[in-house]
C-alpha cells in the first residue's frame, strides 16, 4: 500500500485553497487524502489501544489541565517514529505547509497534531487555538475519519464569526476526509455532542517564535 506522500496537494487547486484562507479565514477540502492513506487512518485509529489516548487537557505545558467542563475527548500526539501511517500524515501536511507558505507567505515553520476520540455525548466548547500575541499557532486543520456518517448523528464543528462571536458562519459535519483549515487566532469554535463515537486529527501549523535559546515551538 503507497502511503508516502505523492502529488496529491499537486494536483488539488493551490489557489482556491489559498484564496478561501485569503478572503474569509477558512476552507474545507473533501477527500482531502489518497483513499489509500484516509483507509489506513481509519483502521490506526479505530485500532488505537486505549492506553495510548489520554484526557485531553486545556492550556500548554505547565498551565495545562483536564477540565471536563470545557473538553471531554481523549488524544494521542502523532508522531512520525511510530507508525508508517502518522509518518504518512505527517509528510502530506509537509507538503501542505510548503504549499500554504509559498501561496500565502505565512512563514510556517512546523506542524503538530495529535488525533482525537470523542465518545457519545462529548464536547469542546467554544474557544480559539490561539490568542493574539501570546502562542506561535497560525492555522488550525481538522481532519475527520467517521465513515458512514449521517447527519442526524450530531458531532459538528461549527466556526463562529470572529466580530460577532455569538453569530454561526459554518457548521461542518464530521464526514469521512473531509478537511476544516482556518486561521486560529481569528475563528472561534466549538465541537457538539454527537450520539455516535467519532474520530478526527486536529493540527495546527506554527510559526517559529524561538528567542534568547528557548526553544519555540515546545515539545
Amino acid at each position: 500500500m503507497q502511503l508516502t506522500a505523492n502529488s496529491f496537494f499537486e494536483q488539488t487547486n493551490y489557489l482556491a485553497l489559498a484564496d478561501d484562507l485569503r478572503t474569509q479565514g477558512y476552507a474545507i477540502i473533501e477527500h482531502a487524502l489518497p483513499i489509500e492513506l484516509e483507509t489506513a487512518l481509519v483502521k490506526h485509529v479505530i485500532e488505537l489501544p486505549r492506553t495510548d489516548l489520554q484526557t485531553a487537557g486545556v492550556g500548554r505545558e505547565q498551565q495545562q489541565t483536564v477540565n471536563n467542563f470545557v473538553r471531554r475527548d481523549q488524544v494521542k500526539w502523532i508522531e512520525a517514529s511510530q507508525s508508517t501511517v502518522e509518518k504518512a500524515w505527517l509528510s502530506h501536511m509537509e507538503n501542505l505547509r510548503i504549499m500554504l507558505n509559498r501561496q500565502l507567505l505565512l512563514g510556517l515553520f512546523s506542524y503538530e497534531s495529535h488525533f482525537a476520540q470523542y465518545q457519545p455525548g462529548d464536547f469542546y466548547k467554544k474557544h480559539l487555538d490561539s490568542f493574539k500575541g501570546n502562542t506561535n499557532r497560525v492555522l488550525s486543520t481538522v481532519y475527520y475519519l467517521n465513515p458512514n456518517w449521517q447527519s442526524e448523528f450530531g458531532g459538528e464543528l461549527v466556526i463562529y464569526d470572529p466580530i460577532n462571536q455569538m453569530q454561526e458562519i459554518k457548521r461542518v459535519s464530521p464526514e469521512l476526509g473531509r478537511m476544516v483549515i482556518f486561521l486560529s487566532e481569528e475563528f472561534p469554535h466549538e465541537v457538539l455532542p454527537a450520539d455516535k463515537t467519532r474520530f478526527s486529527i486536529a493540527g495546527w501549523f506554527r510559526v517559529n517564535n524561538s528567542i534568547n535559546n528557548q526553544i519555540d515551538p515546545p515539545k
